[in-house]
């Protein structure tokens, strides 16, 4: 028995570093973040739109007597078209497609969602905006993941470099991306790095338009939004907004428990987590905002986790109570984030300590360096 045991644990282990090497082969894409952004955000527009739509128009019906054809087979087929492209085209148009193709072919395919939850196949089953909401949520937080791994591995260094070197043989490369790909690999001697190098100095410079103004705008964006930041409003607006909303909630609960509207309420759970997450966000509201005079970093961590309870937890619930009238207040949300990230980046010290940093060198126009190598009315308060 006790042999069998030990066998059995030896299968399993085996098994598990047959995994593990088969994970480890994968390698990471230096522009998988740009892309997965891509996919989220068309899904997001998709399901949204659609929604508009439908309840613009009246929701139709595609199809004659007893034929519906569900917007979910349009899903499924521009997810095959963009698997399509993924297998028959190279470059980073493709892969750009790809996102944008698959993104919306999910985009119709969750939006469905509330059909293939229910045994009767209800659209409108009222947690589906919820659900959706939930995986959107997700998505979110692998990108995030994705962009912060940490400092990629040789390999993965070569293949990316190999990979813009693919791709700038049809449509060239910028300058400033031949340098940042030159620079990861200047200081490797192994033949192969050598050779990726050889071939980005070798390629045709060329600057695409649209990733020209796309940077122009980027950084006109973040000018706009350092010289907002620098000014004080823009985060006693985030801590009136934290402290006030979550009470207008609470306010509005106690109402309704008072005239036993509350109790009735077809989504009472739902209902219920709504107001204990009101509660932690307003307690840590109240938190940031006493702090927010004489320890700032504090005050604006206390901000982050009052939002991130709202954004991860809350709104799943807000959503299935209030249906996708709730975007709104996500989207306020959304920016009110933003707005601390962005002031807490501003706010942590630079290299060192607060020097200023340089220009980047791989702006354009530097030398490559050398090679050494549908809706219910929603109530206020749950919005």
């Amino acid at each position: 028995m006790r042999q069998s045991s030990t066998r059995d644990r030896s299968v399993r282990n085996s098994a598990a570093r047959s995994l593990l090497c088969r994970v480890s082969r994968l390698v990471r894409a230096p522009d998988a973040a740009g892309h997965l952004r891509a996919f989220v955000l068309s899904g997001i527009g998709t399901v949204l739109a659609t929604r508009a739509y439908l309840e613009l128009t009246g929701y139709p019906q595609l199809g004659t007597g007893s034929l519906h054809i569900a917007h979910v087979l349009w899903g499924g087929l521009l997810m095959a078209a963009g698997l399509c492209v993924a297998i028959a085209f190279l470059g980073r148009s493709a892969r750009t497609w790809v996102a944008v193709l698959g993104g919306i072919g999910f985009g119709l395919f969750i939006d469905e969602i509330g059909k293939f939850v229910t045994a009767r196949t209800d659209y409108f089953y009222q947690p589906a905006a919820g659900l959706i909401y939930l995986v959107f949520a997700g998505l979110v937080l692998l990108l995030q993941w994705s962009r912060g791994r940490g400092t990629p591995s040789p390999q993965e260094r070569t293949a990316a470099a190999l990979q813009l070197a693919l791709a700038g043989i049809t449509s060239g490369v910028s300058p400033a991306a031949r340098a940042a790909a030159v620079r990861s690999l200047q200081h490797s001697a192994d033949p192969v790095d050598v050779a990726v190098v050889g071939l980005l100095v070798a390629l045709p410079a060329r600057e695409s338009r649209w990733d020209a103004r796309r940077e122009r705008t980027v950084q006109r964006v973040r000018a706009a939004a350092d010289r907002l930041l620098t000014r004080r409003w823009p985060v006693v607006l985030v801590a009136v907004y934290l402290v006030v909303q979550p009470v207008v909630t609470l306010t509005g609960a106690a109402l309704e428990h008072a005239t036993g509207e509350l109790a009735r309420a077809p989504e009472r759970g739902a209902d219920l987590v709504v107001i204990g997450a009101s509660l932690a966000a307003a307690l840590l509201g109240v938190r940031g905002a006493t702090l927010l005079r004489r320890d700032r970093r504090r005050a604006l961590r206390a901000f982050h986790l009052a939002l991130l309870v709202d954004l991860l937890f809350a709104q799943i619930f807000k959503f299935t109570v209030n249906q996708f009238a709730a975007v709104s207040a996500l989207a306020v949300n959304l920016v009110l984030l933003w707005v601390v990230s962005a002031e807490t980046r501003r706010r942590q010290p630079g290299p060192g300590d607060g020097v200023g940093v340089g220009r980047d060198p791989g702006t354009p126009g530097q030398s490559v360096p050398k090679i050494h190598r549908r809706a219910s009315r929603p109530r206020s308060w749950r919005a």
